[in-house]
């Protein structure tokens, strides 16, 4: 029998969980399949409640691990394996080759002239990565990894004679004896190339909500700057599409949670970088939970944003690098046709296992989500058991983990 927890994923929730079981004195194993902790958090510009960056959280948190020595993680890491039963389990893991000393060594040099480059994962596709890369600069784990399939042929030679960089390395496999486990693996922003009716992937100059918050952060590709991808230009016509696959049978049937508070609080990303900058929000319902209807009233409040109830029929190209909206306003009964230079789809979060072969005995429902497995020792946290903001992941974080404990104490 083992009092060690397994915890899969290292967004938020399953960091909180982690934290949480190991200063109750149990051994804590994080299992994280990117190079490096944090989850979607990490791609914030700002998150709820208070508004600050993903760093202000985080590090916090990191610092926690970095003193526990009951906690060990492994990154670029997955589940590959799972037998034995409740309070007794075995996992097996695989962990890829990250390619980089096993300390922290500034790479930037050396990174910033090579050849090759890919489509930034972190960036959702807005910049480019050189083949060696640290996609922000709290990156904990502070490694840089490195993608071999981008090497050209000068960048192998480059790197070949590195010290520090080793390109035989291979994948290696670990086994893992838990008690319990906590599943945190966290969310997915919904694939915008199905929306086709809303020019997702073929209209210039419309992003997705999470895209929009890589174009704000200070560390993203355009260094805050909000503007528009096609031409660097700050946009002067911004509109917003609530809904945008979510609440929707051909999609997501569900209502995400999150999106109307990220659409309210792009807006004030938006006046606060140009306040002549006019924004429209065309929604279904506006949902400001809590003490959030204060941050509602107070977009509201302000004179450069309009809020349409009705729905976005469709988004297409228009002169200039425009995009063409076709909406109805349900209040006036009118059918609007409207040009803006930039378009923000805000989409909703599919959890991260949807369509996915997960190694452990999860029961997912019909959207991916976990819907069980309690009785077996294993708990969800965050947004693998529903659509959450930072805060309530965190909490569903540590409740999860006070079940592992207590399946771990009172086998």
């Amino acid at each position: 029998m083992s009092n060690a927890i397994l915890v899969v994923g290292g967004g938020f929730a399953g960091l909180t969980a982690a934290i949480e079981a190991a200063e109750l004195g149990h051994d804590v194993y994080i299992v994280e399949k990117s190079p490096w902790l944090g989850g979607r958090v990490a791609q914030l510009n700002k998150y709820f409640p208070k508004l600050c960056p993903p760093s202000c959280g985080l590090e916090i948190q990191f610092q926690r691990i970095r003193n526990n020595p009951r906690i060990k993680f492994f990154t670029q890491a997955r589940v590959v394996g799972f037998r034995g039963v409740k309070g007794d389990y075995t996992a097996t893991v695989r962990i890829s080759p990250r390619h980089t000393a096993p300390h922290n060594v500034d790479f930037s040099l050396l990174a910033s002239s090579l050849e090759g480059e890919s489509a930034s994962e972190f960036e959702l596709g807005l910049a480019k990565r050189k083949a060696l890369h640290k996609d922000m600069p709290f990156a904990f784990p502070s490694r840089y990894t490195l993608d071999l399939s981008c090497l050209s042929k000068a960048d192998t030679a480059r790197v070949a004679g590195n010290k520090f960089l080793d390109v035989t390395e291979q994948p290696r496999e670990l086994e893992l004896r838990i008690g319990a486990v906590v599943v945190a693996t966290g969310w997915k922003p919904y694939d915008v190339t199905r929306l086709t009716n809303l020019g997702a992937g073929t209209v210039k100059n419309c992003v997705s909500n999470m895209q929009l918050e890589r174009l704000a952060s200070p560390f993203g590709p355009t260094g805050g700057r909000i503007v528009r991808p096609s031409d660097g230009r700050m946009p002067q016509q911004v509109a917003f599409v609530q809904c945008a696959g979510s609440r929707d049978q051909n999609h997501l049937n569900y209502c995400s949670y999150i999106c109307c508070m990220a659409t309210l609080k792009q807006c004030l990303y938006l006046a606060e970088q140009n306040p002549q900058t006019r924004i429209t929000v065309y929604y279904i319902d506006l949902r400001a939970p809590g003490r959030y209807v204060k941050v509602l009233e107070k977009v509201k409040a302000q004179p450069n944003v309009c809020f349409v109830k009705g729905k976005v029929a469709d988004c297409v190209q228009a002169p200039g690098d425009t995009v063409r909206i076709t909406a109805e306003d349900a209040v006036r009964g009118e059918k609007l046709t409207l040009d803006y230079d930039l378009v923000v789809l805000a989409t909703g979060m599919q959890p991260s296992l949807a369509g996915e072969d997960a190694p452990l005995p999860l029961p997912l429902d019909e959207d991916g989500f976990v819907a069980g497995g309690e009785e077996a020792g294993i708990f969800a946290a965050g947004c693998a058991r529903m659509p959450l903001d930072v805060m309530r992941s965190a909490q569903s974080g540590t409740a999860a983990a006070l079940k592992a404990v207590q399946t771990v104490k009172g086998r």
